[in-house]
């Protein structure tokens, strides 16, 4: 019989979001990763243990049938519901710091855009190898962003943005919180976004469009992390 945790990363790798969902059709009736993350904190597993061995090992599987093209977007989508369900059982032990993680990863589309596909596909490559802390949403002005900054400090920002008209929006919340928090890194994607627009408005980082690249952006956020440990004198070589 497996584990408890190799049932949340089954339940995350194929979007099984909980007893009700009737996706996918052979998990039909048995429990998700809401239930079964509850569960596993009752039977006094670690926040970090479910994280590790149950949602992030999920998510490389799906990162990486995803790269070998034997899933598409859609079962993405459904993978990144269940782990972001699972994860509102975590939240708390993050936030009492009793729960560790390499840093948080903070991504929204800008105001006046409501697409969010691509931004989810980046959140969700990101947080299976480094992991994510929020989500904003959608058509996020900029206070928003600077308040969830205010709420995870050091963290890094991905902005996304798949209008033109929208990229305006873009560049100035980027301006707010190169001001308002000075340090921070943002990266930025979307169909109309490129490296001379990033370099143009101070992103520091374009958000990959191919998985491969993923690496190099992982690279770059541990490097960040580092750093800031280095500064905060919590970094040992």
């Amino acid at each position: 019989m497996e584990n408890i945790l190799d049932q949340i990363a089954l339940c995350i790798e194929y979007g099984k979001i909980n007893e009700a969902a009737p996706y996918p059709p052979e998990l039909k009736g048995k429990p998700g990763a809401d239930e079964l993350t509850k569960l596993a904190l009752q039977q006094g597993l670690s926040a970090d243990e479910i994280l590790n061995s149950g949602f992030i090992n999920g998510m490389n599987r799906v990162g990486k049938k995803f790269s070998e093209h034997k899933i598409f977007v859609p079962q993405m989508l459904m993978s990144a519901k269940a782990m972001n369900t699972g994860m509102e059982h975590l939240k708390p032990f993050f936030k009492s710091g009793e729960a560790k993680r390499k840093g948080v990863f903070i991504i929204g589309t800008v105001a006046g855009d409501l697409h969010e596909i691509g931004k989810n596909l980046a959140a969700m490559m990101i947080e299976g190898e480094w992991l994510g802390g929020d989500r904003p949403g959608k058509d996020v002005k900029t206070e928003k962003f600077a308040e969830t900054v205010k709420y995870y400090p050091g963290c890094v920002v991905g902005l996304s943005a798949l209008l033109t008209t929208t990229m305006v929006n873009m560049a100035s919340t980027v301006s707010v919180l190169k001001k308002e928090f000075p340090g921070i890194k943002i990266l930025a994607g979307g169909a109309p976004v490129n490296n001379d627009f990033c370099l143009q408005i101070g992103v520091d980082f374009m958000l990959p469009t191919r998985k491969k690249q993923f690496s190099t952006l992982i690279n770059f956020l541990i490097r960040k992390r580092i750093s800031d440990d280095r500064k905060n004198k919590k970094y040992r070589q």
